[in-house]
């Protein structure tokens, strides 16, 4: 069964001339225990889908779509606000800046005792502020957090950017979400850590069926724990299948740059030799291009690319490319 269902998602920045379309038609789909992986560079639009859905936008932005459903229920239907409740109850989201999403007038302990379910517990209101309390605990200790009476009693402020990270991380878990949307969950950590993490979450996806949506820039590194993923460029979509189709045999030009960029498919080149790169970098919102927004840094761009290209599924090895790799291979 299908958790989420998104089609042809929109979301544009009104200004006081023409909107701009940050997010043009989007699809995506998550099931029960998939864990999805989300890539693109830095602007393609990945944070913005993931807020969109979790309806955390403000009025600045404005979101469309020809079909948006939660477990079967159409919440288009719905209003803004109606929509937002919905999603809010089963789905919690790791942000990627921490130290902004943290109330920083309040203790850790508060926020993640704030954090906790009220439906995980039991008996009078005395025993729940106990049950409370060493649920906080838990969750640090999940996340890796061993000394967790000086965590609790500090403000956000007196903590590491990577610390207050895996706060996120313990607050999002708090609610024991059907999904969890982890937006770069390891940015702030060394790799040491990042592993600890990735484990945790893969953890939860196998033992509580938690499904996730992991966005990440890195398309190696989510290749390890992820089972999809769907890569994105300029607010537009570009690939979807599984990470073997994806990494192995990519059909899309972008897809194949990211590939052949990425650490292991350089591992044997001489020292110091220059990586693989497309020219130029991700346009501007104030400057997007008409069509194929990939159309001006791609190797097999011609006339056609002017136009938006459709995607194409190839037994649900979906592209969005009007010449793409699929003969090459």
């Amino acid at each position: 069964m299908n958790l989420l269902d998104v089609r042809n998602l929109s979301i544009e920045l009104l200004t006081q001339n023409e909107p701009i379309l940050a997010v043009d038609k989007v699809s995506l789909t998550i099931k029960e225990g998939e864990v999805r992986g989300l890539v693109g560079e830095s602007g393609s639009g990945k944070s913005l889908l993931a807020q969109a859905i979790m309806g955390v936008l403000d009025e600045r932005w404005r979101v469309d779509a020809d079909r948006f459903h939660w477990r079967g229920q159409d919440l288009m239907r719905l209003s803004a606000e109606e929509r937002k409740a919905v999603i809010t109850n089963d789905v919690a989201m790791i942000f990627q800046e921490p130290m902004a999403c943290l109330d920083p007038t309040a203790t850790i302990g508060e926020q993640l005792e704030e954090a906790v379910d009220s439906q995980q517990l039991e008996g009078h209101f005395w025993s729940k502020r106990q049950q409370r309390k060493l649920a906080a605990v838990n969750l640090l200790l999940k996340v890796g957090i061993k000394d967790h009476v000086k965590c609790l009693k500090s403000y956000p402020h007196q903590l590491t950017e990577a610390l207050c990270q895996r706060v996120m991380i313990a607050m999002a878990l708090a609610k024991r979400p059907l999904l969890l949307i982890a937006d770069e969950p390891t940015a702030a950590m060394e790799s040491t850590n990042q592993g600890q993490i990735f484990r945790l979450l893969a953890s939860l996806n196998q033992l509580k069926n938690m499904s996730i949506l992991l966005i990440s820039h890195d398309l190696e590194n989510v290749t390890y724990w992820t089972n999809t993923i769907t890569v994105m460029y300029s607010g537009q979509f570009v690939e979807a299948g599984t990470t073997e189709q994806i990494f192995n045999k990519p059909y899309h030009p972008y897809t194949r740059a990211l590939v052949d960029s990425s650490p292991k498919a350089n591992i044997h080149i001489p020292v110091k030799s220059r990586l693989m790169t497309l020219p130029g970098s991700i346009p501007v919102l104030q400057h997007l291009p008409i069509g194929c927004r990939l159309g001006p840094r791609c190797p097999r761009a011609q006339r056609d690319c002017v136009k938006a290209p459709k995607v194409k599924s190839y037994q649900g090895h979906q592209v969005s490319c009007h010449f793409s790799l699929k003969e090459s291979y």
